[in-house]
Formats: C-alpha cells, sequence, structure tokens
C-alpha cells in the first residue's frame, strides 16, 4: 500500500503514452495522492499531489491536448482531489495524535487501577498477566491484587461484569476494598463479605438503573499464610484455581459450596464458606478469568488450562503464563472475543536459588 501512490503515478503516465490521446489516466493520478493522505506525511502527501498534477498536465502536453476542455477538466479534477487529499492527511494525522495520547491515558489508568504485582511477595513468587481482547486496549473488567498481610499472602482474581468505564469503576471499588480488607480482616470470609458491602455501596451511589441491578462480580479470594504448607479459598462464582505440582500433577481446587458472585447479596446471603487445602514447597497456584477458560477454537471448542497443563513442568511462575498465553493464541488463532487475567503464585521449595528477571539497561 505505501508503494502504490509510486506505482499508480508510473502506471498513469505508461497508459498514456501507450494509448490513444482520447484515452485517459486522470483517474490514476487522482487516486495516488488520496492513497498517499493516511499512509504518509503532509509534506510526502504534497509531494505526491504535485506530481500527479505536473504528469497530468506534461502528457497532456505532450499529446498537443493541453488546452482541450475534457484536459483541461481532467487536470483541474487532480487537481480537486489532491487538495481534497492533503484536508484528509491532516485529519488522519490529528486524529492519531488523539489516538495516541487517548492510548497513553487508557495504559496511565490501568496501570494505576490495576498495578502489576511484584515479582516477589512474602517469600512467593508472583507472576501476572492481562490479555485483552482487542488489540492496544488495555482498560477491562478483569482484575487481580496480591498483598502480603499480618495474615499472610492475600489475593483476589475477579471479572466484572460488562465492559466500558463501568467495569473499570467497579474494578477500582474493588481493588481498593480489598486493599484496606487483607489488612484488617482475619478471615479471608470477613474480606469477601467487604467487597460485597463496598460493591453495594457503589451502587447505591450510582442511583439504580440496569447495570446496577443486574451487575455482579465473580471472583476468587485466596490466603497463604506464613510457614503452613496451606492455601485458603473463598470461591465466589469464579473459574477453579489450578494447583500444579512439582511432577506435573495437576488439582482443580473446585469449592465444597456453591456460592454467588460478589454483588448479588440481594438475591440470597449465607456466610463465605473457606476451603484450605494443601499446597506444598514447589507447587504454583493458577488463577484466571474466563477469558482463558471460556476462549473458542476455529472449531467451537473452549480451552481447557487444567487438560492443556496436565503432565507439564515449567521453572517458575513467568514461564508458565508464557507458555499459557502462547498457547491460547495457538488455540484460538490469534484472536479472542473476552479480557484475560492469569496470575501464578509459586511456593519456593526448601534450597530453591533466588529468581530473579534480567532487566535490560537503555543507554
Amino acid at each position: 500500500m505505501r508503494a502504490l501512490p509510486a506505482l499508480l503515478i508510473v502506471g498513469g503516465a505508461a497508459f498514456d503514452l501507450s494509448t490513444p490521446p482520447e484515452y485517459t489516466a486522470a483517474p490514476f493520478y487522482s487516486a495516488a495522492p488520496l492513497i498517499a493522505a493516511p499512509f504518509f506525511s503532509f509534506r510526502t502527501t504534497l509531494l505526491t499531489a504535485v506530481v500527479a498534477v505536473v504528469m497530468s498536465v506534461a502528457l497532456h502536453t505532450y499529446n498537443d491536448t493541453a488546452t482541450d476542455v475534457p484536459a483541461i477538466i481532467e487536470t483541474l479534477t487532480v487537481l480537486t482531489v489532491s487538495a481534497l487529499a492533503l484536508l484528509s492527511n491532516r485529519v488522519v494525522r490529528r486524529g492519531s495524535r488523539q489516538l495516541a495520547s487517548a492510548r497513553v491515558i487508557a495504559e496511565t489508568a490501568q496501570r494505576a487501577v490495576l498495578p502489576t504485582p511484584a515479582e516477589r511477595i512474602g517469600g512467593l513468587h508472583i507472576a501476572a498477566r492481562y490479555e485483552a481482547a482487542q488489540a492496544d486496549a488495555f482498560i477491562g473488567g478483569d482484575l487481580f491484587a496480591v498483598q502480603d498481610t499480618p495474615h499472610g499472602v492475600r489475593l483476589v482474581v475477579g471479572d466484572v461484569r460488562g465492559k466500558g468505564l463501568d467495569a473499570v469503576e467497579a474494578v477500582a471499588v474493588i481493588i481498593g476494598a480489598f486493599r484496606e480488607a487483607a489488612e484488617q480482616e482475619a478471615g479471608l470470609d470477613g474480606v469477601a463479605q467487604r467487597l460485597e458491602r463496598a460493591l453495594a455501596r457503589e451502587g447505591t451511589r450510582r442511583g439504580g438503573g440496569l447495570d446496577v441491578v443486574e451487575g455482579f462480580t465473580t471472583a476468587v479470594l485466596a490466603e497463604i499464610p506464613r510457614g503452613v504448607d496451606r492455601v485458603r479459598i473463598v470461591n465466589r462464582g469464579h473459574p477453579e484455581p489450578l494447583l500444579l505440582h512439582t511432577d506435573g500433577g495437576m488439582e482443580r481446587l473446585v469449592p465444597t459450596r456453591a456460592a454467588l458472585p460478589l454483588g448479588m447479596g440481594d438475591l440470597a446471603a449465607w456466610p463465605d464458606h473457606v476451603d484450605e487445602r494443601p499446597c506444598p514447597p514447589g507447587a504454583t497456584l493458577l488463577f484466571y478469568t474466563d477469558g482463558l477458560s471460556e476462549a473458542r477454537g476455529a472449531d467451537g471448542e473452549f480451552y481447557d488450562p487444567a487438560e492443556r497443563l496436565a503432565g507439564r513442568l515449567f521453572p517458575g511462575p513467568d514461564e508458565l503464563l508464557d507458555a499459557l498465553v502462547d498457547d491460547v493464541r495457538r488455540h484460538t488463532g490469534g484472536g479472542s472475543t473476552d479480557d484475560m487475567a492469569l496470575l501464578a503464585v509459586s511456593r519456593p521449595a526448601a534450597g530453591q536459588p533466588e529468581r530473579r528477571r534480567t532487566i535490560p539497561v537503555v543507554p
């Protein structure tokens, strides 16, 4: 496409030279600056327009038809279209600058609302990924947060119903409430109830509406206490986490009691149940949103992370998530209809060396 303007002008000249004077290459010359406008700078588009007009006039002069009415009309047509192409170039460039600014703002907002967890928190290795369904999209309704607290390392992974700014507001409310509750609540069930109340307050603040009435957030909360090879989990309607063992074994951490997602306390209320499961040294916990488990392949088959990861070994949580993201892209053919948040937490085995990411130094 970037070479097409020059090819059109050259092709138009060849057409003019090889055909009788009554045949015209004006469409070639008119199309050249129009195609150049969205791909090149204003200066290059102007140069293309000048060359197109000059070629039109020169070839009419060569054919001794420059003073004929059809030739004058054709030249004016090329000149008019060239002016429109220059105007289009200005509009496109201004829009591109505004879009670039919006992307920077969106990325900054996501980093503020959904910061990437540190590589190591409370002695655990942490890795997180946020894969947007749309290219260049930064903000969505999936969320994760990890925090070191007096009760151990606590984390939350969730998926807010809906998209757009309403979902982002809900993400900010949930993460803000989690940061505070994770420090103050003695039990994980208390943290879940604080999130429930925070969403209820947000719904009241918005004053009702369809999104408030039908809004909910699936979430899973986990607590990994210090010095205990256990993990405590509260699941509020979220896909079950996976526990990957050092021998390649895989275990779904299915909740013993079903529970409604957060934000649906008006429909039913009962105490949150905390499941406690073994989490031996060297094991890795994988938390994810339904953007992973509902990723469809070309044949319509859903992606099953437990089946795809069973029997595989990974050096650490970063390698696990890298392999998982690549595998999902192969499964879907590079496309997805939903955002995907991934969080991997690994408890180092005894004697396991410290892992550090290599950060390149930019001169």
